[in-house]
């Protein structure tokens, strides 16, 4: 299932969506760059000194040099992503989905919005997992807030959708509530799947942070009651 667009019109430029799209974009091909210079290990030394590793965050671990801060990595992890479809996945959501929300708070309001909701998704995987040693990377927590803001200012919109099934390629519109309910259904079970198998004594070394979804989730339902203008505004 592939979201291609909504139904919600935009009375506003969102150059802060477009310009996060560009920085995201621009990240990734750096970190491609580094990868393509004949040393792997330089772009895995790049991911482990930006990413976001929770052991670093709660000082269960530490770091020589300790640059940049562990605070700032989990702003830098947010532009950073582990492959095309991570990138682009994200990215696809974002476009479809963050102008309306920054039409709504405007936009300075939307990038606070975002960031922070970025900051709360890397807290909430942080929580489940405070000594892990494996960095986080990816803009989908930040991601997850927006939609989750969506879900609540849109829920009566259409979303156009790529469905495949093997051979069976069609394309649909479905409500939004179904299309962000599916997502929420995945993210909700596979963490549930994540922390069970956590419990048992499996250890978690990489993978999706379900958590940072989850959280991200619902820190952009609460940061929308608290930073949508009250009559309309915009900044």
């Amino acid at each position: 299932m592939i979201p291609l667009k909504d139904d919600v019109p935009s009375s506003s430029v969102p150059f802060v969506t477009v310009g996060l799209i560009a920085l995201n974009v621009l990240v990734f091909l750096y970190q491609a760059s580094i990868g393509m210079g004949g040393d792997p290990r330089a772009a895995e030394a790049f991911i482990f000194e930006f990413g976001a590793v929770p052991c670093r965050i709660t000082g269960a671990c530490s770091v020589l040099g300790e640059f940049p801060h562990p605070i700032a990595t989990i702003f830098t992890s947010m532009f950073m992503h582990g492959g095309l479809f991570h990138v682009a996945g994200n990215m696809l959501y974002l476009w479809i989905f963050g102008d309306n929300v920054e039409d709504t708070l405007g936009h300075g309001r939307f990038l606070a919005f975002y960031l922070l909701s970025g900051v709360a998704a890397a807290l909430a995987q942080i929580a489940v997992h405070p000594g892990s040693h494996i960095p986080m990377v990816g803009a989908s927590g930040a991601v997850s807030g927006v939609l989750g803001a969506y879900l609540l200012l849109f829920p009566y919109a259409s979303v156009l959708v790529l469905l495949i099934f093997g051979f069976f390629v069609r394309i649909v519109h479905w409500p939004a509530m179904v299309v962000l309910g599916l997502w929420i259904v995945v993210q909700f079970v596979s963490g549930l799947i994540t922390a069970s198998a956590a419990a048992a004594g499996g250890e978690v070394t990489g993978g999706t942070a379900w958590f940072a979804h989850i959280g991200g989730f619902l820190a952009g339902i609460i940061l929308l009651f608290l930073m949508r203008p009250r009559r309309g505004g915009r900044l």
